[in-house]
């Protein structure tokens, strides 16, 4: 999107002004009552249920959570045709489709995942897959990733059905087995049950978005997530014929690999940019001081500014996140300490801007390797574009984050990493980042040891996602 002419920087304008002012006007959503007791305990109970499940690669326990979650819904009077498990190899992902009127238009997608990353008792202070409350936190494994979005999702649908609520329009939940590893149920979703979901005219995914909270637990952002990087990876390969050590000669497998990974070190894709990364760097330059706010701010109003775009690669994080990035990751050579090397392998994992092909980025790993160095993808890759910023889900989001955290800023974001949007993204269906948890980046520690949430700002998530829901899909 390096051509942007504008225009799209000054709809961004006017959608994050006409939401501002939406907000301003609406202060008490309808639904923004606190969680009541019956509401926050069934949360417990199956948030304590779920993190208690070791659903990681290793634990392999995603298709009994699969079969929990699915008799609680067919308890809450979901028919059984509205409930699919779909199992993938040792995984399993669960759909569950909420009957809406239809009168709101086309069914929407609610996101979030089962698995988690490998955990550990000897690594943590805590047994990880024993749901323990302590100083203000619920601990356990996947408690921040994704489970508390999971339950927020799931909870919220099981009250609103109790209560006899009849959405405008079809939810579909999907709860994938495999975001942290391979995302094979989502694939399988999307490429052998698409007729589940139908023409699904968004997501809202709770893997993504989330608020911010000052070191004394003051909310003071929210990231409404629009984009993320996508990623694939390739090998750089040099040969060799080889030979005794003793006789070394000029073309070296090693030596060969050992300078095309340094013109990579050097080389640089160039910035790009979006409606929400410009939104993002003029909501972000406010509570930045000096040179750097500048930068931001100057960037943001003309990214096609020379100066600025020097200036802003001069600050690491965004430099990052503004372009496509490719570094080597792991390296094997050589077969015998006293023979030249036949082969030498580099992996290369590259994070790509939304918008640019797979295929462009490999040509131009290729470029870089020169000709003596053979460049191959490896695994599976993806590509998507950004969503559109839509008013819509701008307002609904400002007012479920109001409902919880008066006055918060709402601030469309772009994530480095990746989760199952891109591959909602990839398929056509516009993907949104709206996580309910606000949360000390001290206390964040999703994939890392004792994770960890912030016990109100969990339950504060099932007003976010009451409020979100029944603004995006409730009656006027």
């Amino acid at each position: 999107m390096a051509a942007d002419d504008g225009s799209g920087a000054e709809l961004m304008r006017a959608l994050l002004a006409a939401a501002a002012l939406f907000a301003c006007a609406f202060s008490a959503p309808a639904f923004a009552q606190a969680p009541s007791a019956a509401e926050r305990s069934q949360a417990l109970e199956l948030y304590r249920h779920v993190v208690g499940l070791d659903t990681s690669v290793e634990g392999k326990k995603n298709p009994e959570m699969a079969a929990y979650l699915a008799a609680r819904f067919r308890a809450a009077g979901f028919a059984e045709e509205d409930i699919h498990i779909i199992n993938v190899a040792d995984t399993a992902g669960l759909l569950v489709r909420y009957r809406g009127d239809g009168s709101g238009g086309r069914p929407i997608l609610l996101l979030a995942h089962m698995d988690v990353v490998p955990a550990h008792r000897s690594d943590w202070e805590r047994d990880p897959f024993t749901f323990i409350e302590e100083g203000g936190f619920f601990f356990g494994r996947g408690s921040l990733d994704n489970k508390a979005g999971l339950i927020h999702i799931a909870a919220t649908l099981l009250t609103l059905r109790g209560e006899g609520f009849t959405p405008t329009r079809d939810l579909i939940l999907w709860f994938s087995g495999d975001e942290e590893t391979t995302g094979a149920t989502t694939t399988a979703l999307l490429n052998e049950h698409r007729a589940l979901i139908g023409d699904a005219e968004f997501a809202l995914n709770s893997d993504a978005g989330g608020g911010a909270l000052t070191q004394n637990n003051q909310p003071i952002r929210y990231g409404l997530q629009t984009a993320e990087k996508t990623f694939a990876s390739f090998t750089f390969t040099a040969r060799n014929p080889g030979g005794h050590s003793s006789a070394p000669r000029a073309d070296n497998a090693i030596y060969e690999l050992a300078d095309a990974l340094t013109r990579l070190r050097a080389f640089q894709f160039p910035l790009m940019w979006n409606d929400t990364t410009l939104a993002m760097l003029r909501q972000s330059a406010e509570g930045v001081a000096g040179p750097q706010a500048e930068a931001m701010r100057r960037f943001a109003a003309n990214p096609q500014d020379r100066r600025a775009q020097q200036n802003v690669a001069q600050i690491a994080d965004l430099s990052s996140t503004l372009r496509t990035t490719c570094v080597a990751t792991l390296l094997s050579g050589g077969h015998a300490e006293n023979a030249l090397p036949q082969s030498a392998v580099a992996t290369v994992n590259c994070r790509i801007f939304p918008g640019v092909a797979v295929a462009e980025v490999e040509a131009e790993l290729r470029a870089i390797a020169g000709e003596g160095v053979e460049v191959a993808p490896f695994g599976p890759s993806s590509a998507s574009d950004a969503s559109p910023l839509r008013a819509d889900i701008v307002q609904a989001v400002t007012r479920a984050v109001h409902a919880h955290a008066p006055g918060v800023g709402v601030t469309p974001m772009m994530s480095a990493g990746a989760t199952d949007g891109l591959y909602f993204r990839a398929a056509g269906i516009p993907t949104y980042g709206v996580g309910g948890v606000f949360i000390r980046g001290s206390d964040a520690f999703a994939h890392g040891l004792n994770e960890r949430v912030p016990v109100e700002r969990f339950y504060n998530g099932l007003t976010h996602w009451r409020v979100l829901l029944t603004e995006i899909a409730g009656p006027r």
